[in-house]
Order: structure tokens, then sequence, then C-alpha cells
């Protein structure tokens, strides 16, 4: 595989790596987070398959990584059950019933707020997880949630980005956000490591969820263990948490708009919405199957990069193969503004086919486009929201409001985002998560939950008439793109990365890393894709408040070679040389299904990611 790889790319055998691609046979686990990634093999070595791990592992996740997801935010799951088909479970709740565009407007609104109970949409992850636990994991929800009940209630000692966060938001929550404060500014400190930070708050909500779904329970095995999953559910949905969100949601909340304002979440939204199963989004590219979540997500954008790609590709890491892909992502940037989101049908079938993106690709030019440039595909004229055009050319950071998820500003350097996880057990069930949403800056926290309402709402536009148009009952476009990857029929790789819309731009760069050198099977190689020197471009609009665009603009790390970065720019780009170590926060793990053998990578940046498997 090596080998593969060294012909692939014009490399040496022995690529620059951080860390080894770990490899054994028993369970792989690729997570944002050390303590999430131990936690999902504590629940391996236990005797739970993948989907119990990843659930332990999601909840883990939001108490040590409470600036990046939260319980009320949203994760898309690809599953893949030993010798099943692979499934999308959708975790992004819906704009409630109130929420119609009309009444934003009536505000005074051109956007939705970047923070507050406005941008709430229905909470979906925590029912996502109760899903994927009750229909393809063998654990009793007790066993799998006291990881993060133990870590809420005895503490963890938080990693420094937790604390640089809740600084970036203190004179907020000191004046305002008062609950938040007493959970992260004990005593009028913010987190920092050598320290444990608790959230008894949030360990009691748990403690109280399971007591008052064990009721219900006739054993921890079979029947009762399903009864147990759908009493919590109930319990969430029409009980004391459903009332203490939609309480918050009614308190008016000082957000990015600097006005105070109440949001729409109503007990009926909460009680009528659960988590749903649907087909994956699939293209076929070079003897691999890439599956990602629908047009209601920006998945299906990796898809069309790689139909856009031509039949030989520039030599890997040149700036002719950066000018490449970068181009060829404006072109499927602008079509997912264009034509993706749920309020209205997505054209998936035009936008994947051969002869639209032939046409595409002819626009891919020598020099760095400026310009939006979305297709029509079967004829039809596209739309841009008049806010996304009017939004041109900003380089506003939007860290001191706390708007939350993009990666990297405008200059280069980094903020926090969201999470990811990858699992593949000894039996072949693989899963790939991307858990969002319910970040600490972005609402203020439940005081009877421990955690605050999400924001994913901000992604609608308050245009009517437009596919990701501000719609009761539909869901918001979101960035979140976990994707699972096939040869020759079985899946043998799942990986994500957090990172707004820069999620799929990185996550092509690792695809075609692995995908170019894997030779027949796939998986080997991991950690040095993840390594790579990786990049980004925001030349279209941005999916979170303010919605800015950066025309020509592309973000490289420190680490790639000078030629690269002076082929760019002779090209015509916008070149910003950020950190050495800044662009990418990929987890992938893979299965070779001819030997057995798993693999697993992490990426290093930020110095939170772990893989860790046997």
């Amino acid at each position: 595989m090596a080998d593969d790889i060294a012909r692939a790319f014009h490399v040496p055998k022995t690529p620059f790596t951080t860390r080894p691609t770990l490899q054994g046979t028993f369970g792989m686990v690729s997570s944002t987070h050390w303590l999430a990634s131990q936690c999902a093999m504590a629940v391996l070595e236990d005797g739970g398959n993948a989907f119990d791990a990843a659930v332990a592992a999601g909840f883990v996740l939001h108490v040590v990584e409470p600036h990046l997801n939260g319980p009320a935010g949203e994760v898309p799951i690809l599953l893949a059950p030993a010798g099943g088909a692979v499934r999308v479970l959708c975790g992004q709740g819906p704009a409630p019933a109130g929420a119609t565009a009309a009444h934003y407007r009536s505000l005074g609104l051109d956007l939705v707020p970047g923070t507050g109970p406005l941008a709430a949409a229905v909470p979906g992850a925590f029912d996502a997880w109760m899903l994927l636990l009750r229909d393809h994991g063998t654990k009793p929800l007790a066993d799998v949630l006291k990881y993060a009940i133990g870590y809420a209630e005895d503490g963890h000692p938080p990693v420094e980005r937790v604390g640089e966060t809740v600084e970036g938001v203190r004179a907020l929550f000191e004046s305002e956000w008062h609950s938040s404060a007493e959970v992260y500014l004990p005593g009028g400190r913010a987190p920092c490591p050598g320290r444990l930070l608790r959230n008894p708050a949030l360990a009691r909500t748990w403690r109280r969820l399971l007591e008052e779904s064990a009721s219900t329970r006739a054993s921890v095995n079979g029947d009762g263990r399903v009864r147990q999953i759908e009493a919590a559910r109930r319990v969430w949905r029409e009980g004391f948490v459903a009332e203490a969100l939609v309480a918050q949601a009614h308190r008016p909340t000082l957000d990015t708009s600097g006005e105070h304002h109440t949001g729409t979440l109503a007990a009926a939204d909460l009680a009528g919405w659960s988590a749903t199963y649907e087909d994956p989004v699939t293209y076929d590219w070079n003897g691999w199957t890439v599956c990602k979540a629908g047009g209601w997500s920006q998945g299906p954008a990796f898809l069309q990069q790689l139909a856009l790609l031509p039949d030989e590709l520039p030599p890997y890491g040149s700036a002719e193969y950066v000018h490449l892909l970068v181009e060829g992502c404006k072109l499927a940037m602008a079509d997912r503004e264009a034509w993706y989101g749920d309020a209205a049908q997505v054209p998936l079938a035009e936008l994947l086919s051969d002869d639209y993106n032939a046409a595409r690709r002819a626009l891919v030019g020598a020099e760095a486009s400026y310009e939006l440039r979305p297709g029509s595909p079967g004829g039809r004229p596209p739309r841009i929201a008049r806010e996304a055009l009017r939004a041109r050319g900003s380089d506003t950071d939007v860290r001191a409001v706390g708007a939350g998820e993009p990666t990297v500003a405008a200059n280069g350097a980094t903020r926090g985002d969201t999470c990811h996880l990858d699992v593949v057990d000894r039996w072949g069930n693989m899963v790939a998560a991307t858990p969002s949403g319910g970040w600490l800056q972005s609402n203020p926290v439940v005081p009877e939950l421990g955690f605050p309402l999400g924001t994913r709402l901000q992604m609608a536009w308050l245009e009517e008439g437009l596919p990701n148009t501000l719609t009761p009952g539909r869901r918001p476009r979101t960035t979140l793109s976990p994707t699972l990857a096939l040869r020759d029929g079985v899946p043998v790789l799942a990986f994500g990365t957090p990172g707004g819309d820069q999620q799929d731009q990185w996550q092509l760069h690792f695809f075609l890393a692995v995908a170019l050198g894997a030779g027949e099977r796939g998986g080997l190689g991991l950690q040095s894709a993840i390594d790579a020197p990786n990049w980004h471009n925001d030349a279209f609009p941005s999916s979170f408040y303010p919605r800015a665009t950066r025309p020509g603009s592309v973000t490289v790390e420190a680490r790639a070679d000078g030629e690269v970065v002076a082929g760019l720019r002779r090209r015509g780009h916008r070149v910003t040389v950020g950190g050495a170590w800044s662009e990418g926060r990929l987890c992938a793990v893979a299965r070779d299904p001819g030997t057995g053998i798993l693999s697993a990578a992490a990426n290093p940046r930020g110095m939170q990611g772990y893989a860790v498997g046997r």
C-alpha cells in the first residue's frame, strides 16, 4: 500500500506523518477529542458494537467539547451495518412552526441572527443518538451515558480552546447570559487546563432522564432496552427537558443583531419531530462509491467536486493540482448556494450527471475565477439570495459575537467549530458522525439542563422562494458532512472533519490522497493523507452569520511549498498563508474486507484529535 501511495503522489515511500496509522483487527475509533475516542473504545472492549461506541462518544463530546457541540444541536450520521446497506440518519431538526421568514422580517431583520433563540431549530442530536442506539446498538442506555455523566459530574481537564472561547464571550456572559456564566465562569474564572471543569446540571439532567425512563423498563435486555430508549425519547420531547427548552426559547435574549429577541420553539415542535432514516446520495468515481447525506446538507457538493475532475489529474500537491480543486470547489459551492436546501426539490440527478459536469468543467480556466457561477440544471435559471450577493468582500471575524462554526478566519487564524467521530468494529459495522450546534457560545445555558439551544437556523435565508428559505417544518441547509466510501460495494472507509464550509474541501483533498494511492482495497496511508498540507477557499457565500464572501481567496498552510503559493498567485488567486497546522480536523477509520485489518488515523492540528484501537 505504501508503494501505491508513493507512485500516485510522486513522494518518498515513507511520507511525513505526525503519528502512525493505527492497525488492528478488534476495533478502531477516531474522534476530535481523546476522551471521546477512549470512551468509545471502552464500549467496544465491553462487548459493544460500533454503534454503541459512537453513541457513548457522542455524549462525551457534548461534555468535553461544549464550545463545539451540545445535546440540543444536530448530527448527521452515516452508518453501514455489517452486510447491510449504507443509511443516513438525519439528526438535523427543522424550523419550528412559528419560524417564518415573514416573522423575522417583521422584526426588522435581513438575516437570521447568529446567536440567540431566534436561530434555534428543533434540537436534533439527542433523538438521532437514541435511534442509532435503539435500532443498531446492543447496550442499555445507562451503559453508554455513564461516561458523559462521569465527566460532567466529576469533572474533566478542559482543552485550552474551551477557555479561549469562554474568554471571547466573557462580557456577554457576565452582563447578559448569566446562566452560562454560572457553568463556564465559576468564581469569575474561565476553564483552563490543570483545573477540572464540571457541569453538575448536565449530569443531573442525564440522571433524571435515566430515572424517569427506567420506570418503564422490564429488563435491561431485549424489549426492555428498547422501551427505556423510547421512554427517554418521550422525556426529551414531552417531559421536563422539553419544558425547559421551550421556556428558554421564550426568554428575551441578546443576540448578534444587538437586540433582545424571543424564539419560536414550541412544545408541539418538540413533540412532533423525530430523527429519520434516508438513503444516501452516492457517486461512483475510479472504483469507489462515495456516500453522502442529501441536498439538505452540503454533502453532495463533495460528490460534485469529484464529478468535475478530469480523467487525468495534475501532479498531487502541485499549484496546478490545487488550482484545479479550488476552481472545481467554487463551481460546486455556487450550485450549493443556488440549488441546495430543504424548502424545494434539489435536482441532484442533473447536478451529478456527466453531461452537466462536462459543461461545468469547461468553465475552469488557467486563471482564478472571481465570480459566483451557479449552473442551470435542466435549463432552470439559478437563484442566489440578494443578501449573499451583498455580502461580497467582507472579512468580518465573528469570534467576538460567538456565531460559531467557521473554522478559519479571513486572516488564517483558527477558531472553534464542531466535532467528528468514526468507528469500525471487528464485525465490520462502520459509522461516521459529525455532531455540532448547541455551542456554549450559541445561546444561554438552560439553567435546568446545563446546555444551550442551537443556532442552525442562521444558515437559512429570509428571502422567499429559495431552496434554503427559512420555512417551518423544513431543515436549514447544514454544512455538516460525514462520509462513507465503498469499494466493490463494500464499506471500507469512514471519515469527516469539523470546519463549516471547509468540510467538503478538506475532505476532498484527504480522499483523493487515499483513493489515488490505495490500490485495490483502500484504508492504509490514512495518517499521511490527514497530515498533508491542506487549504480552503471562501469564494462563495458563507453559511454562517454574517454570510460573507471573499472572491478569489485561497488560504493555505504555511507548510505548503513556496512554489505552490507562487504558482497560485501567478494564476490570480488571493493567497493567504495561514498557520503551519491550521487547515483540517480530519478523522478516519478503514477496514480491508479481504484481510479484516482495521485502520485509524486522527488529526494532529489543535492537539485534540486521537485515534485508538487494537
